[in-house]
């Protein structure tokens, strides 16, 4: 491993996390669906692709599994209170690293892109609000955002073996 390749991948995920999070708030802003990208179709709600559920490529399956995962280990500690500032600042910044893959590695086409940014810009939203970043949520409310988008994934994405979470 070259010395500073350590450095480089947390630069880009990071400037990924801030594309992520300027599209998310010129979204919020100008009450139109931002441009990814890959030429993302304007969309302004969640939709299926003809009655079906949109397609998923590895990378995405991945990256929803990761954050899926990170969130069932602490959902009771969660729902229980028992979660501390530090934690959900972990908590958050663990998915804010997994949304970064999802954004770097997606491969969708742009109509399904442009849903996949509805959900995403759930998942931001609710990361920012574990880590501090922003008063609109608490913590906790910030971890139901990000499980509403993890539903509203599994309702519109094609994820074999995909289960919400209660």
């Amino acid at each position: 491993m070259k010395p500073n390749s350590g450095m480089k991948r947390m630069t880009l995920a990071l400037a990924s996390m801030a594309a992520v999070t300027l599209a998310t708030a010129g979204f919020a802003a100008q009450g139109d669906a931002h441009e990814h990208e890959h030429g993302a179709a304007q969309v302004h709600q969640l939709k299926l692709n003809a009655g079906k559920k949109w397609g998923t490529d590895a990378s995405l399956r991945k990256g929803m599994s990761e954050i899926r995962a990170l969130l069932a280990a602490r959902h009771d500690a969660i729902h229980q209170d028992k979660m501390r500032a530090a934690d959900y600042t972990a908590l958050g910044a663990k998915i804010e690293g997994q949304i970064g893959y999802i954004v770097q590695n997606c491969k969708l086409d742009p109509e399904a892109d442009a849903n996949l940014h509805l959900i995403l810009e759930d998942l931001v939203a609710g990361a920012d609000a574990m880590q501090g970043k922003t008063t609109e949520l608490t913590p906790q409310a910030g971890a139901g955002r990000i499980v509403a988008g993890l539903s509203n994934y599994g309702k519109y994405f094609d994820h074999p073996g995909w289960r919400p979470l209660d």
